[in-house]
Parts: structure tokens; C-alpha cells; sequence
């Protein structure tokens, strides 16, 4: 099988690619990557160069895969850093390094694009050639990061390294609105929710919903400069600029959600959300100074309303976070899924990784221990 390998998602047929990157994931969509891409979010002077695979040409493509050359390890929410150290220490250079993931985004989706899902062939011919590409690239390593768990038992037949790590995620078992939600909780932590929420009321606070094709580019402007202020007090920039969100906010209008928190008619907070016809993902989030509870009820609380409202399966609100297991998200595992091409250091993280994973394992276990639902809907 033919693979080629392209320096832009624009030299991709967006035909071509969504047919293959289907519609469950809003954010492995042609017009996202191309937005993040064409806005220079994404670019070689960002540390990200495209080096997308596809198999087949134009009109029948067959199987493609998103892949960036990196020159650092920002962006992607599974951490190597102790790796790159490790590198460097015994003489070796970590970077360049090969990564296949949604920029930015640290929400499982496919890597391995299929035209058919039972085309492992195709598959496998997408990862061998990956692995040529980092070597003819001199690039240290191949990463998978947030693959579906369907694709793990390919990644590992194909000796990557498989890494588990974990999110905390909400399901929705048909409430019939939000205190239907609060009735599957025990007495305490119901009424530590109902109490945060008041909290909000009693500062004057209100919200409102706006999809994507909604927003105007004042809104943006506003929403922009409140997640840029939080980003700001953490030190950093953020990843996406207002000229991304205005992009996406046009070419997928159906699958962006804002959430706005309004204050004596002003927007004192925002979030951003990402949507299929089944899950819900939380990604961005900003506002211009503090309030009670806010960020739990904007983040959250209105996310879990927006889901029992339109019948969402699942909300994902991003990674990290163990303050989500009071308000009703459990613990799931992620996964990712590494090649490196050193022997003696594949053989020291595969070693490494065995005993994470039993970490993991037990930190899930701890963590989901505090769940608040009462111990006779545990399996609701």
C-alpha cells in the first residue's frame, strides 16, 4: 500500500478526510485541524510540523492518520518530559519526535483512520509507515497519545508500548432533569451541590447558551479576552488564538457550544465546549477575576444541564481534576501508545510503564472510592 505524507491538512481533500475521520469527534475533523493549521496555531515555528499519512488518492482514500513532527512536548497532555531528560543526560537527542494526536485536545479519539473499521491492514501499513517516516526523519519516537481503547490491542500487537493514565468522565443514566442527578447522590454531597449552585444565584449571577453559529465576533473578542486573562495568571499564553475560534466557530457551528455567565449585564465568565451527537467535551475555560463556586457551575454543573437537556451520553470535561469526583464524573482510563527507537530505553520505559500502570490502577480505585453517589446506585 502506498502512503503519502503531507505537510498541510489543506493538501488533504476535507471529502477525503472526514469521510475516513467520521463525525463522532469534532475535533479530527478536516475544518479544525485546517483552522488550527491556517491560523498558525499549528505550525513548524510553534513546534508543530503536519506530517499526515493517508492511503490512497484522491476520492479513495482508504485510511489516513494525523501526525505532527514535534520539537518540544507542549500541547499534548501525556508527559515525557522525564523521558527528554533522560535523553539528554545519556547523550541522545529526544527531539525531533513523531506524535499523533489533535493539538491541544486531550480527548480519546481514533488515530488510525479507517474507510472500513475492519480494514487492519490498512492499519498496520499506517503504522509501519510512521515508524519509517521517524526513522528516515531522524526522530526519537513514535507517539499515539488519547487513542480510542478499541485501537490498543492493534497498537500493542504492533509492539508499541501501551501507557494508561486516566480522566474523569459523566454518564448519563437518563436523568430526567438535574435533581433527578442530585437524587442518585448521598444526603451530604447533595446538599454540598445544591449549595454551591445557590451560591451562584445569590451572586446575581445567570447563563446563557450560545452555538457556535450564534457567536458574533464581539462575543469571540469577549470570550477570548476572559480565557486569555486566565490562561495569563497560569503563566502561559493560550494554545489557540481568537482567529482559530472564529474559524471553527463558522465551519462547525453545529458542534460548538458557549456556555456565558452573565453579571449586571456584563460577561464575567465563558466556556467552551466541543460536541457530538452523543458526548460533550469541555475544553476552554476564562473568566475576569474570582467568584464563588463559579467555575464549578460553568464548567460542570452547566454542562451536566446541557447534557440531561439534549440527551448527550457522555461528558468529557478534559483532563486532571480530582475536585470532578464530588460533582458525579468517575474515573476512566486513557491510554497512549509509544515507539521509540533506542532498544535500551524502550526496554527501561517499558519497565516503567508496567509499574504506572498498577499506579494507576490504584489511584483509580482511591479516587473512585469518593464517589458521591450512594453505595446502592454505584452501578447505575
Amino acid at each position: 500500500m502506498k502512503v503519502t505524507v503531507h505537510d498541510s491538512i489543506s493538501d488533504i481533500a476535507a471529502t477525503d478526510w472526514n469521510r475516513v475521520a467520521g463525525s463522532a469527534y469534532p475535533f479530527l475533523r478536516h475544518e479544525f485541524l485546517n483552522a488550527a493549521e491556517q491560523t498558525g496555531c499549528v505550525a513548524p515555528e510553534q513546534g508543530w510540523t503536519p506530517r499526515h499519512l493517508t492511503i490512497g488518492g484522491r476520492g479513495h482514500v482508504r485510511a489516513a492518520m494525523p501526525l505532527y513532527e514535534k520539537s518540544h512536548s507542549w500541547g499534548e497532555f501525556v508527559f515525557d518530559w522525564a523521558w527528554a531528560n533522560a535523553y539528554q543526560q545519556a547523550g541522545f537527542s529526544y527531539y525531533p519526535k513523531l506524535v499523533s494526536a489533535v493539538p491541544f485536545t486531550p480527548a480519546p479519539c481514533r488515530k488510525l483512520l479507517l474507510a472500513d473499521p475492519l480494514d487492519t491492514d490498512a492499519a498496520r501499513a499506517l503504522l509501519d509507515a510512521a515508524i519509517t517516516l521517524a526513522n528516515e526523519s531522524d526522530c526519537s519516537s513514535l507517539h499515539l497519545l488519547f487513542p480510542h481503547a478499541d485501537e490498543i490491542e492493534l497498537l500493542r500487537s504492533a509492539d508499541l508500548l501501551v501507557r494508561k493514565d486516566c480522566q474523569f468522565h459523566w454518564h448519563n443514566r437518563g436523568y430526567a432533569g438535574f435533581d433527578d442527578f442530585l437524587l442518585t447522590f448521598t444526603s451530604a454531597k447533595r446538599k454540598k451541590a445544591k449549595r454551591d449552585r445557590r451560591r451562584i444565584e445569590e451572586q446575581g449571577i445567570h447563563f446563557r447558551r450560545l452555538k457556535g453559529g450564534e457567536m458574533t465576533a464581539a462575543d469571540w473578542s469577549v470570550v477570548y479576552k476572559l480565557i486569555s486573562h486566565t490562561f495569563l495568571l497560569r503563566g502561559s499564553l493560550p494554545y489557540f488564538n481568537e482567529a482559530f475560534f472564529r474559524s471553527i466557530s463558522h465551519e462547525l457551528a453545529d458542534n460548538i457550544l458557549v456556555i456565558l455567565a452573565e453579571k449586571d449585564d456584563k460577561t464575567v465568565a465563558a466556556a467552551v465546549f466541543f460536541e457530538s451527537e452523543r458526548v460533550l467535551y469541555g475544553r476552554y475555560w476564562g473568566s475576569d477575576g474570582h467568584y464563588d463556586a463559579l467555575h464549578f457551575e460553568t464548567c460542570y454543573y452547566q454542562g451536566i444541564d446541557y447534557c440531561i437537556d439534549t440527551g448527550k451520553q457522555v461528558f468529557e470535561p478534559g483532563t486532571q481534576g480530582e475536585h470532578k469526583i464530588s460533582r458525579g464524573f468517575s474515573p476512566e482510563s486513557t491510554w497512549s501508545a509509544h515507539w521509540l527507537a533506542h532498544p535500551e530505553f524502550a526496554d527501561a520505559i517499558s519497565r516503567y510503564l508496567d509499574e504506572e500502570s498498577r499506579h494507576v490502577d490504584r489511584y483509580m480505585d482511591a479516587v473512585d472510592s469518593r464517589s458521591p453517589y450512594k453505595a446502592s446506585e454505584d452501578d447505575l
